[in-house]
Parts: structure tokens; C-alpha cells; sequence
């Protein structure tokens, strides 16, 4: 089993110290989706929901979460970010929204977090834009697709 790299000899949660490793160039790509009922679907399809451009907002709360992400997860390094790329695809025969962001950097540490919470971030915006027209929106994922780069080598998800 691998030892986990957030625990100290005794067990005490801690950040890890990546001051001795290289900057190399990491990616790694994060997928999620939200399921709407129709008469919200149908807002948010053609941009007719009463806050506005969803998908915008959905972007830019993506990207804004991606850059946010070690105030959000207690542990994470601060990582500066190259890009972070978010496509939101509509699938009209299931209602849903998703959601896939891609974030890149050269660091000493990857960029798997970022990835997720962005996924994350655009999801629950979605959320919050539709919510009026529908309490029971359903979220799924996040979950990583793709990572590469680091010691561990390239992770994808079959």
C-alpha cells in the first residue's frame, strides 16, 4: 500500500514540503456533470434563465476556483497556474451539463485539485443559476479524467 504523503510519522495531517522537487510540466483534466428537469434545461439551453449567461458564469467561477483552490482544500499548495481551460458540452436527450476543465502548470507539485475543485466550482454556478426552476438539480463527479506529468507518471481513466 502506498504511504500517504498528507500524514506525519505520527499520524498528524500536514502539508507536504515539495521544496526539493524539480518544476516540471503537469496537466491534468477533471470532468463532472449536472442534470437538470427540462423546464430549467430548456432555460439554460437557450440562455433564457432569469440570472443570466449560466455558462459564462459557469466558466469564470471554474477558472476563479482553479486559481482558489488552496483556500478551498487545507492542504493544497498554492500552485501557479499556466491556463485553465473549462468546455461546458449540453446533451439535450439526457439534460445535462457537461462539464470538463483542464488545468496546466510547471511546478513542483500537480495540478489534480485544480482541476476537480474547477470542475466543481462550474457545477455548483450552474446550480445556483437554475435553481429557481429546479430544486432538484443533480450533480455527479467531480472525477479526474487525466494527469500527467510528476513522479507518479500519467494517470487516465479507462
Amino acid at each position: 500500500m502506498p504511504k500517504l504523503t498528507h500524514l506525519d510519522r505520527s499520524g498528524s495531517a500536514r502539508m507536504v514540503d515539495v521544496s526539493a522537487k524539480s518544476l516540471v510540466r503537469r496537466r491534468a483534466v477533471a470532468s463532472a456533470e449536472v442534470v437538470f428537469n427540462a423546464r430549467a434545461y430548456r432555460a439554460l439551453r437557450d440562455a433564457r434563465l432569469a440570472k443570466g449567461d449560466a455558462l459564462a458564469v459557469a466558466r469564470l467561477a471554474a477558472i476563479q476556483a482553479a486559481k482558489r483552490t488552496s483556500d478551498w482544500i487545507p492542504l493544497c499548495h498554492t500552485v501557479p497556474l499556466d491556463a485553465v481551460t473549462v468546455e461546458i458540452e449540453l446533451v439535450d436527450a439526457t439534460r445535462t451539463a457537461r462539464v470538463t476543465t483542464e488545468a496546466k502548470t510547471r511546478w513542483s507539485t500537480g495540478v489534480e485539485m485544480e482541476a476537480l475543485v474547477a470542475a466543481s466550482a462550474a457545477c455548483l454556478a450552474l446550480y445556483d443559476m437554475a435553481k429557481a426552476l429546479d430544486r432538484a438539480i443533480e450533480i455527479s463527479g467531480p472525477r479526474l479524467l487525466l494527469k500527467e506529468g510528476g513522479r507518479s507518471g500519467r494517470y487516465r481513466r479507462r
